[in-house]
């Protein structure tokens, strides 16, 4: 990675609250483990019935989560930038329930693969710690915003009994 690419990434990475407890150094290893990728609005980052072999940061753009059910597609979330995405299947090694899909026309993201989160494990701990617990939160907040969608979607259906 270029050394003025890895100057925005570092500030970018920074900002994130994975890194509040990371050096700028620290942020720079995570970094180096990681590839920059990007794709066109609708290309498929991972699929459905994969298994998760890389987790992605996203660093523009926004990731929408595509379910598909009797031939329909149905976005059920959107992940932002800062945010991480692909941390379900790579940590359980269970197929993917849900497409990833590009949804910003230049949609960029941080790829950590399988092979180097586990020379990231080994090498750098601290990092590796910081980088679970920020997967934890993060599925934490989808989960707080998926449920929210659907109390609010069941509300607009069902009514709240009130009139």
């Amino acid at each position: 990675m270029s050394g003025d690419n890895t100057i925005n990434l570092t500030e970018f990475l920074n900002q994130q609250y994975l890194c509040e407890s990371l050096t700028i150094r620290e942020v720079q290893t995570l970094i180096e483990f990681t590839e920059l990728v990007s794709f066109k609005k609708n290309a498929i980052i991972a699929d459905i019935g994969e298994v998760g072999e890389a987790l992605y940061f996203v660093v523009k753009g926004e990731v929408a989560l595509i379910y598909e059910s009797d031939a329909q597609s149905i976005e059920v979330g959107g992940i932002k930038e800062g945010e991480l995405v692909g941390e379900m299947s790579f940590f359980d090694r269970e197929p993917r329930s849900v497409r990833l899909l590009a949804k910003s026309p230049d949609t960029s993201l941080l790829r950590l693969s399988r092979m180097l989160y586990q020379r990231l494990r080994v090498e750098h701990p601290f990092i590796a710690v910081n980088l679970l617990e920020h997967a934890v939160i993060n599925l934490d907040h989808l989960f707080r915003r998926v449920s929210q969608d659907v109390a609010t979607f069941s509300r607009y259906v069902y009514g709240t009994g009130k009139k």
